[in-house]
């Protein structure tokens, strides 16, 4: 049995601006997917067929010895589906990475995994901007921008969120999107299509939020940090990418702090889950419990893509 786990993720600034080669910060978060490869008769799954595809082609192509053998395999994950944490690019980098070891008998840099498991996502949703994947595989703070499909600049940022911005974080289910990802990217097209010169202003001040928050993490400046959440919320708004009934539950949410969608969004019923700075953590959780929302506080994730020893498992 070959095991690697990988964790999900928060766009913290950047969304969909990130696909026309504008900056997004990223933390990787602590919930993790773990992906289980066995020799064994082979389960018939189409995503994970091309995923093994994917990697043996690269093998043949690197000149690397591989075993074509028949597999079997167990996903067990802590990301919640459909809310914009990355559970596509979880499932896609521990994938990649333990069919790379079952074929070769080798372990790989996390550089190669990342490239093959972009491979992977754009056959998934098309134009992705590779962000969710970059920072699933590598773990911790990115400063992600991608110029060209050849020149990505991946930023590991050398310092954390600090404590007395994190201890007020909260990612807060805003509900299950009814578009994929690929859906909400084609819509930002079609608008920056028919609006290119609004859409560009637009995903400007995006790049500005995403540079302001950042410094905001590095001067642990909490005041700032809130504000560009506030901003970017706006944008996100704007853009067309948040449903009305995340509009409303942030209106509810009000009283205790400001937040944002993370992700792709959604407009049909729900757009994901929010990213919430909380100024009053005891009320929100007294509102969230008694109206059965679903949230968990946020935590950092430093470690990304990892193969898990026995013991582990």
């Amino acid at each position: 049995m070959i095991s690697y786990q990988a964790p999900g993720k928060v766009i913290l600034s950047g969304e969909h601006a990130v696909v026309y080669g504008k900056p997004a910060l990223v933390s990787a978060i602590d919930k993790k997917l773990t992906f289980r490869l066995f020799q064994d008769k082979k389960i018939k799954d189409e995503s994970l067929d091309f995923i093994a595809q994917t990697v043996k082609k690269f093998l043949a192509k690197k000149q690397v010895k591989f075993f074509d053998r028949p597999y079997s395999f167990e996903v067990q994950s802590e990301i919640p589906i459909g809310r914009g944490l990355g559970s596509s690019a979880a499932l896609s980098v521990a994938a990649v990475a333990a069919f790379l070891e079952f074929y070769s008998g080798k372990k790989f840099e996390r550089e190669m995994i990342n490239n093959l498991a972009y491979e992977v996502e754009k056959k998934f949703h098309q134009n992705p901007s590779g962000v969710d994947n970059t920072v699933s595989c590598f773990g911790g703070l990115i400063f992600y921008r991608k110029e060209f499909e050849f020149l990505k600049n991946i930023s590991l940022l050398n310092f954390k969120i600090p404590k007395k911005i994190e201890e007020n974080l909260f990612l807060i289910d805003g509900g299950q999107t009814k578009e994929s990802t690929r859906e909400m990217v084609e819509r930002v097209k079609e608008k920056y299509n028919k609006k290119q010169t609004l859409i560009e202003e637009l995903l400007a001040r995006i790049e500005k939020t995403t540079k302001k928050m950042t410094v905001s993490l590095v001067k642990e400046d909490a005041n700032l940090f809130s504000q560009m959440i506030m901003e970017n919320e706006i944008y996100l708004e704007i853009l067309g990418i948040v449903s009305k009934k995340t509009k409303k539950l942030l209106e509810k949410l009000q009283s205790f702090g400001v937040g944002k969608i993370t992700g792709a969004g959604g407009i049909k019923e729900g757009s994901g889950f929010i990213l919430f700075f909380s100024f009053n953590k005891k009320g929100l959780i007294d509102f969230l419990e008694k109206n059965k929302i679903d949230f968990f506080a946020f935590k950092q994730n430093f470690e990304g893509v990892k193969f898990l020893e026995k013991n582990e498992n």
